[in-house]
């Protein structure tokens, strides 16, 4: 399989819940509001036997010239996004969902940003997005999911065509899901936002911005011990220093 991390840079968000571009060498993280977290946002994109998948769809960005940014890196890396299969969704908080759709401002309507792909996103997280709404949420970029025939709809834990598997983890927020790639012996893993960094594998960190830190650092935990016993293929949606560790 090939990984290739789709990097959009790096942000910063407070209690607001914007994402502002931040330039590491260039910008001075005090001088953003109190409290400003340093965000970097990466979704990926996998090249297997059956599939082009993208892991998670970004912030949903538009270049100057009106191109989608998350289009605009696969293009880069020689992939065109009508080409892409499967759109696999750990959860909806806007810095993963973003990209799920794409307004024509000539139209004034809002299109399913990957047409020829099916996406799969957890029915109860769905839900809950929508019933919760702004700041974490925002329905109106992935509102069109719940209108679409590109869209499975996944409970509990399952297969995808006996070679992606799901699993619901919560711990980040009530129904996120990981997902787990297996092909020809290697095996790849992406948590999300359970497990968005290298460093967050190597310590007993918990975050009061998750739904239960407790449990996220109970899962990293675990995770990292047993991906290093399995020679699992990590992937860290908010790690762009260090997005795939192999082992």
């Amino acid at each position: 399989m090939k990984i290739i991390p789709l990097s959009e840079g790096a942000f910063t968000i407070d209690n607001t819940k914007q994402f502002i571009p931040f330039n590491k060498e260039e910008d001075d993280l005090q001088q953003r509001p109190l409290g400003s977290l340093l965000v970097e946002i990466q979704p990926f994109a996998i090249i297997t036997k059956k599939d082009i998948l993208v892991i998670d769809t970004g912030l949903g960005f538009s270049n100057p010239d009106g191109s989608l940014q998350i289009h605009q890196n696969l293009v880069d890396n020689g992939i065109n996004p009508l080409d892409v299969t499967k759109v696999l969704m750990s959860h909806l908080h806007k810095d993963h969902s973003g990209g799920v759709s794409k307004e024509d401002k000539i139209l004034q309507q809002k299109f399913i940003s990957f047409p020829n792909a099916t996406y799969y996103v957890n029915r109860d997280e769905f839900d809950s997005a929508m019933a919760k709404g702004k700041p974490s949420y925002t329905p109106a970029e992935f509102e069109i999911l719940g209108e679409s025939d590109k869209v499975i709809f996944t409970q509990g834990n399952g297969t995808i065509d006996d070679y992606i598997k799901y699993e619901v983890t919560g711990a980040h927020s009530p129904f996120h899901q990981v997902f787990w790639i297996e092909e020809d012996g290697q095996k790849i893993f992406f948590g999300g936002d359970v497990a968005p960094q290298l460093q967050q594998m190597k310590s007993r960190f918990v975050a009061k911005y998750d739904y239960d830190g407790k449990l996220c650092m109970e899962l990293r935990q675990q995770w990292w011990q047993q991906g290093q016993d399995e020679k699992w293929t990590f992937l860290f949606y908010h790690d762009i220093k260090t997005p795939v560790v192999e082992f």
